[in-house]
């Protein structure tokens, strides 16, 4: 029996008044059916318009295993998540989301993982039944990343998984403002097990990712793992000068050889600005966003504002509380 030991749940919510009391229902049931340990089940909302807050803080008010951080603003979707890992006290965390695309009743099999001696348990969705394209651009997207990478990445994981305490607290020593969390799961380098899983669509709401979003998870995820595209970029001006070159030179010679009857014209200077225009914009958009992480990294801003708490022990920043 391990009733000394705790595991800690961990929820980012935002707009989910549909769904966050059939979560914490499952996950309770989950967590009867383990039936050996403590658990904390922590739902930080980032300041949602909805119901949710009013619902979480019923659901608190009767279950004392449900802890509640309500966020000032929203903070967005890297950095509430950090803050509420922070904020876990268990021997070990798992994270799930709240549209219930991450299935509760996994948690059994993360535990037992954990219990072999894994200290990262991952849960890979090799099937999923999400529109079709989307699933197959992200697992493109997977793919690149990994290709990029200097280190080996886990295609198809969310996030969703179970992380001993020891990686929380190597987490903590790393100190990201704005972490890629798949990515510094990947490079933390200790041994993990991978559960393979059929992804449900999303049944009720609407998903708050957009365009947005997606491109900053997606250039996050890039910039964080790799160097290779600001590589590119200095072999790309290398071969356009190349091309300049050797394109100059073969006109010249063709002008001296046809100088009364060769007329370059103006299409070739329009066609090879806008191509070279297109490749300083290109270049300086790669550039602008290691810039940008750079700058967000100086920044050193924390991950959130609490506006409120519910059913904690300890306030935000004290011993045991974590990071503000």
């Amino acid at each position: 029996m391990h009733q000394d030991r705790t595991i800690s749940i961990i929820t980012p919510c935002y707009n989910e008044e549909e769904n966050v009391e059939e979560l914490y229902t499952r996950v309770r049931n989950a967590m009867a059916q383990v039936g050996r340990y403590r658990y904390e089940h922590i739902f930080i909302d980032n300041a949602s318009e909805d119901a949710t807050v009013e619902i979480l803080k019923q659901i608190a008010a009767r279950d004392s295993n449900v802890k509640v951080i309500v966020n000032a603003r929203n903070f967005g979707h890297i950095r509430s998540p950090m803050h509420a890992l922070f904020q876990t006290t268990g021997d070990a965390v798992i994270g799930i989301v709240a549209d219930l695309q991450d299935p509760p009743e996994m948690i059994a099999d993360l535990i037992a993982k954990w219990e072999e001696g894994f200290p990262i348990v991952l849960c890979i969705k090799n099937v999923s039944d999400e529109n079709k394209l989307m699933y197959w651009v992200r697992t493109k997207y997977y793919q690149l990343v990994n290709r990029l990478s200097t280190i080996k990445t886990f295609e198809n994981f969310t996030g969703y998984g179970l992380y001993d305490r020891r990686v929380v607290d190597i987490i903590k020593q790393i100190d990201d403002p704005y972490p890629y969390f798949r990515g510094l799961i990947a490079d933390i380098g200790l041994p993990y097990a991978e559960i393979y899983f059929r992804q449900p669509r999303r049944i009720r709401g609407l998903t708050k990712n957009n365009f947005y979003t997606l491109w900053d998870i997606g250039m996050l995820g890039i910039t964080s793992l790799s160097k290779v595209p600001l590589r590119i970029v200095v072999f790309t001006g290398f071969v356009a000068a190349g091309i300049s070159m050797l394109t100059g030179i073969g006109y010249f010679i063709y002008k001296l050889l046809f100088w009364n009857n060769f007329s370059v014209g103006i299409a070739p200077l329009v066609i090879g600005l806008s191509l070279f225009s297109s490749i300083q914009l290109i270049s300086l958009g790669i550039l602008g966003e290691y810039v940008g992480a750079i700058y967000t990294h100086v920044q050193k801003r924390p991950y959130v504002i609490e506006k409120e708490r519910v059913n904690f022990e300890y306030g935000p920043g004290t011993p045991g509380g974590g990071q503000s």
